[in-house]
């Protein structure tokens, strides 16, 4: 008797209450602007009444998982002992014996395990079930929530995935192949395995006549039918929309507010997002233009990634993480990937941290032969100028100026500045080829872009974050988003950085493929050298690993990144960074296709000191007039007062002949 009450204690205080809301309910993402833009779901879920579900199928299901539903309480001990006698003979729990409710309480409350302890929970769910639920309750919950298989849950949803229609119109055999599923969905599809399927759907058939659900001519009518299978009806699904950015917002959701996966999923959760829709659609169409990447090699395709952030919110705007077919909570390239930078890290690791010690674009740098305790970096042309200007050295992207710059400045100038900048960098990446993006792990384009719009933003960064807020489906706040702000440099440092960034994109530099048509835009190539290993000997400098191009607009800041997911003799890179900078161009041109164009924003500082020198210059060009009009009155009076001594020397001249004159003339009297 006490152990009896106890169990029945243990029953009473068992917590069900999620039967109350028992079904997963899609959640769904919105962009910046409210709008609904992805559902947030592992399926599509449509939860239908009992009366739309057809009595076929009703008793179909009945007649293949728990013939005695209507009769026992919750659990069948004819079922359980005859499963027990069967695991015991066998040495394993591996019959099921579960009821309906059972399954029901197993699939809503427990682990998958098949032991002893989880059957004894799933018996004294059920039994609580059993005793707050009707039984056509219990069945309603469970054609609503069972797994169909194809990645769908409930009787509507497989109906609609497998006959394309809703599930109230399925005929007999329809129903049978149906109830035939959950036992093992992906072994009895008809999708997978139609002879499987067949099978088990007529084994249904014959339980429900066994059982007097159909007659003996239904039964031989659609046992004698074949599987006959439609595609899915066409819907206006948010499902399965923006992959990538949805991905990411997930792994945000985790990481930074602790929600699980399964909470993203099935909570009907709004998550209000920085998405643009036009920038997004504006790189799904250029990843899904062929044309604009390179000819794969072999069976590997070129990969790619790439993130688009407003610098002067840290919204994240768009994300691709790949090219071709997005697959659920895949490896994302655009905010997982860790490559090494290149020369688009210049900027970041060099020039940026000498701009803040008094270097200007007009100093002069080293371009010679350079060994720095073994370290000998060489020009891409493979020549050296022996001096240039560190503007040249930015646009042409020259390696020695850059490494000889940062041994000048120190190594530590340059990591404090990148870790400025949002990225932190383990103690093996404490060399001189941090100056050309040599990094012993490497950076992922969100990191690129991030740190890029610091430079973008006059030297202030904006955490990169794609959530804004979550809240309920009744719209009760859960999440706010309330990034980090750090100062990286002054405006004017960054201001001067974004102006030798601009001449990148000239017709002299190395990034002019992402030059935007009357548009100002800033940014830095980088290519990766192929590893040295014998592998690649025969290949030399006419291939690469990687090849990015980060930049940005007054308006967005984006970096790309191309290149294979795993380089070898046969899969490498030989179009440099030209593939990334075009990518970046038509990104940004459609992203901002009917945005007026507008300017960098000029620092105070530099406006002043503009304003300045634009005054000096006009009062220098003043007082050189005045002194020009000066000199021009002096040589114009000298010239009057010359032209007066000459009439004057003519005038005595004049005279002095008359004289001459006057006294020739008497003497010729006399």
């Amino acid at each position: 008797m006490i152990g009896l009450a106890a169990a029945a204690s243990w029953v009473r205080g068992l917590d069900i209450s999620k039967l109350s809301h028992p079904l997963p309910e899609p959640g769904f993402m919105l962009d910046v602007n409210g709008e609904r833009v992805a559902q947030l779901s592992s399926s599509k879920l449509v939860p239908v009444p009992l009366t739309q579900v057809p009595e076929n199928l009703r008793n179909a299901v009945i007649a293949v998982e728990d013939r005695r539903f209507y009769e026992h309480k919750g659990f069948d001990l004819w079922s359980i002992s005859r499963a027990l006698l069967r695991d015991l003979q066998a040495g394993s729990m591996k019959e099921g014996g579960s009821t309906i409710t059972q399954q029901l309480a197993k699939n809503l409350f427990l682990e998958s395990d098949k032991t002893l302890t989880r059957k004894i929970k799933e018996l004294g769910y059920a039994i609580k079930i059993n005793f707050t639920y009707s039984k056509d309750e219990i069945l309603e919950l469970y054609l609503n929530s069972i797994y169909m298989g194809e990645g769908r849950y409930g009787v509507e949803g497989a109906a609609q995935q497998y006959f394309g229609k809703s599930v109230k119109d399925l005929t007999l055999e329809e129903c049978a192949l149906l109830a035939g599923l959950p036992k093992a969905p992906t072994t009895y599809s008809p999708m997978k395995n139609p002879d499987k399927s067949l099978e088990r759907r007529n084994l249904v058939l014959s339980l429900m006549k066994e059982q007097s659900f159909i007659s003996e001519a239904a039964y031989a009518q659609a046992v004698a039918k074949p599987i006959k299978l439609s595609p899915p009806k066409a819907e206006d699904s948010l499902q399965g929309r923006h992959a990538h950015y949805v991905d990411y917002v997930m792994d945000e959701a985790q990481r930074l507010y602790g929600f699980t996966e399964e909470q993203v999923l099935t909570m009907g959760l709004r998550i209000y997002t920085g998405m643009d829709l036009k920038v997004q659609q504006a790189m799904e169409q250029v990843y899904a233009d062929d044309s604009l990447f390179p000819a794969s090699q072999g069976d590997q395709p070129v990969q790619s990634g790439a993130v688009v952030v407003d610098h002067k919110t840290g919204l994240i705007k768009g994300i691709v993480g790949g090219r071709g077919k997005a697959v659920y909570r895949g490896f994302n390239r655009a905010t997982e990937l860790k490559r090494q930078p290149g020369s688009s890290f210049k900027p970041l690791a060099v020039y940026g941290p000498a701009l803040e010690r008094g270097y200007t674009p007009e100093s002069v740098l080293y371009d010679g032969e350079l060994d720095i305790g073994g370290y000998k970096p060489r020009d891409w042309d493979g020549r050296t100028r022996g001096q240039v200007s560190l503007q040249e050295a930015v646009m042409r992207s020259w390696n020695i100026p850059a490494v000889w710059l940062l041994n000048e400045i120190g190594i530590d100038a340059g990591l404090d500045y990148v870790k400025r900048a949002g990225i932190t960098l383990p103690a093996a990446d404490r060399t001189l080829s941090l100056a050309l993006g040599g990094l012993s792990e490497g950076v992922s384009p969100l990191q690129m872009a991030q740190a890029y719009g610091s430079i973008a933003n006059q030297g202030v960064l904006h955490q990169a974050h794609a959530i804004v807020k979550i809240t309920t489906k009744d719209g009760q706040k859960l999440v706010e988003a309330a990034p980090q702000q750090t100062t990286v440099t002054s405006p004017a440092n960054a201001y001067v950085m974004t102006t030798l960034l601009q001449g990148v994109l000239s017709p002299s530099g190395t990034g002019q493929a992402a030059a935007l048509e009357g548009r100002p835009t800033a940014g830095k190539t980088g290519t990766t050298q192929l590893p040295a290993t014998p592998e690649f000997q025969a290949i030399g400098t006419n291939g690469s690993k990687d090849a990015w191009f980060a930049g940005f607009t007054p308006e967005l800041t984006a970096a790309v990144w191309v290149g294979y997911d795993k380089t070898d003799k046969t899969h490498y890179l030989t179009t440099g960074s030209s593939v990334p900078a075009t990518l970046f161009r038509e990104i940004m041109t459609r992203s901002l296709q009917g945005v007026p164009v507008s300017g960098f924003p000029v620092p105070e500082e530099i406006r002043r000191a503009q304003e300045e020198a634009r005054k000096k210059a006009e009062e220098k060009a003043a007082k050189e007039r005045e002194e020009r009009e000066r000199r021009e009155d002096e040589a114009k009076k000298r010239e009057e007062e010359r032209e007066k001594a000459r009439g004057k020397a003519a005038e005595k001249q004049e005279e002095l002949r008359q004289k001459i004159e006057d006294w020739l003339g008497g003497n010729r009297d006399e």
